[in-house]
């Protein structure tokens, strides 16, 4: 018999899998070639002031195949550039390109958009315990 505290695991594991498919389809609508993970890659790009495809992988857990395809759509789609890393030159570092900065700021915007009108009616307290537990979640993870 399922304890409480079972059904709200359950409960986590699905709304966060809601969670996921929402934010795979918004995605999609703001741009269209660029896929979440796409997205997700060209963000954590910008945020480090570039970084190596090697540390995209271990960042997220991926596998450096997967992270080779997504930097190529995205470098394929003028978002990304490599340059010379200038500590050592035989390493190549990612940074976005300009078309990819308007990308990011566009999709940011219009994301941070539906966000706000989502959590219109929350509390400050409730916007502040929420983003708690997701960074405590994640954290963990």
């Amino acid at each position: 018999m399922p304890t409480g505290r079972d059904e709200s695991v359950d409960t986590i594991q699905r709304e966060l899998t809601a969670f996921a498919r929402r934010a795979r389809a918004t995605a999609a609508r703001l741009h269209p070639e660029l896929s979440l993970v796409s997205y997700t890659l060209l963000a954590h790009i910008d945020d480090q002031h570039g970084c190596r495809a090697t540390d995209l992988a271990a960042h997220y857990l991926l596998d450096k195949s997967t992270v080779s395809r997504q930097v190529a759509a995205l470098e394929k789609l003028g978002l990304v550039e490599r340059r010379p890393d200038p500590a050592d030159h035989r390493v190549q570092v990612l940074h976005p390109t300009e078309a990819g900065t308007r990308v990011l700021s566009s999709t940011h915007a219009s994301r941070r958009a539906a966000y706000q009108e989502r959590l219109a009616d929350w509390s400050t307290e409730d916007l502040d315990r929420f983003a708690a537990y997701l960074l405590r979640y994640n954290r963990n993870a």
